[in-house]
């Protein structure tokens, strides 16, 4: 009589199934709470939207709090999914060994969605922006599809209708007489008034508010000493325009960080509680 002895096969340290099954529900979650969040005015970001609306450091803090929750729900998902599907090893594996793989199992789950949802995010915004580059920057991308100078150019070259009446300035149909488009005068402000937001400068140039100012004396038939009072007064609201946007921005920041970090977190603790239930110790 022969005796038959069975050796176990030894399993490969990382689960790849496990951990893109994982992978594939935390970002299903994650594009869920998005869509949810979208629906009730939290989120920041959405993958069927333009550029968040976040001027303020109050909006950031929202949408913030809800990146965070949204993460640890998404990646806590994930992860328990990931631990609960890992090939298991034989019965010698010491305890601490088995705790520790089951969180980088989770772990890599979080990374794998983190991944895969900032590729099709980028893909999706290089769609909508007509190829704006996404990476580590998708809402300065995003901001290339958005005029964000709009409403302060409105009411830089806001006509006066009472002074237009004789026929002078410029015509109905917002061109010059001598031919020159309203458009191009609208994009060269803009380009004037979007050099504040280089911090090194507290002002426009004096040369390049002259220009201004005779620009909407032209546009909107006020007196020169009146269009010089309003290329002012918008040159002040786009500063502060600006440095809100700029400090939401650095808010939202540390927001994303933390809410990452916390997805991280969730994940590989999610993963030793599935581990746990996998190997009948919970």
């Amino acid at each position: 009589m022969v005796d038959t002895v069975i050796v176990e096969a030894e399993s490969p340290p990382v689960s790849w199934p496990a951990i893109i099954a994982g992978g594939f529900v935390t970002a299903a979650m994650t594009l869920l709470l998005l869509a949810l969040g979208a629906g009730i005015g939290f989120a920041v970001v959405s993958p069927w939207s333009g550029l968040p609306d976040i001027t303020t450091t109050k909006a950031a803090t929202v949408g913030g709090i809800f990146m965070a929750v949204t993460a640890v729900m998404s990646s806590a998902l994930g992860g328990y999914l990931t631990g609960r599907l890992r090939v298991r090893w034989a019965n010698s594996t010491p305890n601490d060994e088995v705790y520790f793989r089951d969180t980088a199992h989770g772990v890599l789950a979080w990374a794998f969605a983190t991944v895969m949802g900032a590729a099709l995010l980028a893909s999706a915004g290089t769609i909508v922006g007509g190829g704006v580059a996404a990476g580590a920057g998708p809402a300065a991308a995003l901001a290339a599809t958005k005029d964000t100078t709009a409403p302060f150019l409105d009411r830089l070259f806001r006509p006066d209708y009472a002074a237009l009446t004789g026929g002078t300035g410029q015509r109905a149909a917002g061109v010059f007489a001598g031919g020159r488009d309203l458009v191009v005068d609208r994009d060269a402000a803009r380009r004037i008034l979007m050099g504040l937001r280089d911090r090194s400068r507290t002002d426009l140039a004096a040369d390049d508010r002259q220009y201004l100012a005779q620009m909407v004396a032209a546009r909107t038939g006020l007196a020169p000493a009146d269009a010089e009072r309003r290329v002012a007064a918008v040159e002040a609201e786009t500063r502060a325009a600006l440095d809100a946007a700029r400090r939401a921005a650095m808010h939202l920041s540390f927001w994303l960080v933390a809410s990452m970090l916390m997805g991280a977190f969730a994940a590989g603790l999610a993963a030793t509680e599935g581990g746990a239930a996998r190997d009948g110790r919970s």
